[in-house]
């Protein structure tokens, strides 16, 4: 038989079989959406779900990834497109200049004239792999606006070096 709470209100007359039937209709669904719910394939469709969700992070911050790396590659390859293009020939029978790159004093030698105009700020003193190279100061500040560290002399204003590397 049914369910003794229902058959008791169907006594008293406060339900008709009607309402008593879609009552036990809607238990019935509400039953069966809980075991839906609670279903595996439900529950390996909502993992499912998360795992692309999670898998969609993983691949956006990848390709972010991926991306500031081109740039800065890009970046290192202007900046020894640009050192190449604009180094000046040193002198080796020319005058020691000497300057300080990470605490160490090196020497580069260079004419009379380049070690006054390095001194002026008309020249600046980059970093090209382990090689030190003489370029214009237009060249030293496209350099310095993408590698700050490339720039290892350059004196701006009053003799005050910019681009020193500590």
């Amino acid at each position: 038989m049914g369910n003794p709470f229902q058959d008791q209100l169907l006594k008293a007359g406060l339900v008709n079989k009607k309402q008593a039937k879609k009552a036990k209709l809607e238990q019935h669904r509400s039953h069966q959406q809980k075991k839906k719910k609670n279903s595996p394939e439900v529950m390996s469709s909502n993992k499912a779900r998360e795992e692309q969700v999670a898998q969609a992070t993983r691949n956006r911050e990848l390709n972010q990834q991926r991306t500031e790396e081109a740039r800065q590659r890009e970046q290192e390859a202007q900046v020894k497109q640009l050192i190449l293009n604009n180094r000046l020939e040193l002198d080796d029978r020319g005058e020691p200049y000497n300057f300080v790159e990470k605490n160490k004093i090196k020497r580069i030698f260079v004419s009379d004239e380049m070690a006054d105009q390095l001194s002026r700020g008309l020249l600046a003193i980059v970093k090209s792999g382990d090689s030190y190279e003489v370029v214009p100061a237009k060249a030293a500040r496209q350099i310095a606006s993408r590698d700050q560290g490339a720039v290892v002399v350059f004196h701006v204003g009053g003799n005050s070096p910019m681009g020193t590397s500590d």
